[in-house]
């Protein structure tokens, strides 16, 4: 799903609450981002088609259809970044959003600066990855396409969310090198905060379960856990 070129970045806040999602409207408008609103999952996914949006901020707790099943239905369709929005305290949600492919979080009641950071941090990625162009990498087991944006395992196409591709791509570019979550968090998030580092274990065990899906051997992984170190990129 490709978005139409734009002069300013267009965000979808998914909020069934309309105060929060008019504070966060204002918010977003107030750093030079466009919004369109949608009040439940299902107008939300009507306006994520419609639309093309380049971000979305989506509320755990959405009546019909809850914050958990449209991920699930935007991950069907999208690779859009998703920022979730969760309860303080309630860490099963925050583990289960980033297991199902949220690219970040912020826990419920949030200050002002630190959503309008990490929706910039989200955009800023999007900006970025139109313009990074490179060779690609291959190896026995994977082929990175950098400037396509595309993984081939064993010859076959893996869908991967940006973060999971932007994951992919800084191991394999420091092949044998281990990097540290805080390094990751950089490279792939591009964290305004410098915490969270729980989002790199989650996406490196949904970026492992996606290549051993498409044939690459699990046993031992590609990508290795080096414990209180970080993760590195082994292939063959």
């Amino acid at each position: 799903m490709n978005g139409p070129t734009r002069a300013r970045p267009l965000v979808l806040a998914i909020e069934d609450d309309t105060p929060t999602r008019v504070a966060i409207v204002r918010l977003l408008t107030a750093s030079g981002i466009d919004t369109v609103e949608a009040a439940d999952g299902r107008a939300a996914l009507r306006a994520l088609h419609e639309r093309h949006p380049d971000a979305v901020i989506l509320d755990v707790g959405l009546p019909e259809l809850d914050g958990f099943e449209v991920l699930e239905r935007i991950r069907d369709v999208s690779a859009v970044p998703v920022l979730m929005l969760t309860g303080r305290g309630e860490d099963r949600d925050k583990v289960r959003g980033l297991d199902g492919g949220a690219d970040d979080y912020v826990l419920k009641p949030f200050s002002g600066e630190e959503l309008t950071a990490r929706v910039g941090a989200l955009l800023r990625r999007v900006r970025q990855d139109a313009r990074s162009v490179a060779g690609p990498y291959s190896d026995g087991e994977i082929v990175v396409d950098f400037e396509h944006r595309a993984v081939l395992a064993r010859g076959r196409p893996v869908r991967l969310t940006p973060i999971e591709f932007r994951l992919l791509a800084a191991l394999v570019r420091h092949r044998g090198q281990v990097l540290s979550p805080a390094q990751l968090l950089e490279q792939a998030w591009d964290d305004p905060t410098g915490v969270g580092a729980d989002r790199v274990k989650f996406a490196v065990l949904r970026l492992r379960r996606k290549l051993a899906a498409a044939g690459v051997r699990d046993e031992p992984p590609p990508i290795e856990t080096v414990r209180g170190f970080g993760y590195r990129y082994l292939g063959d």
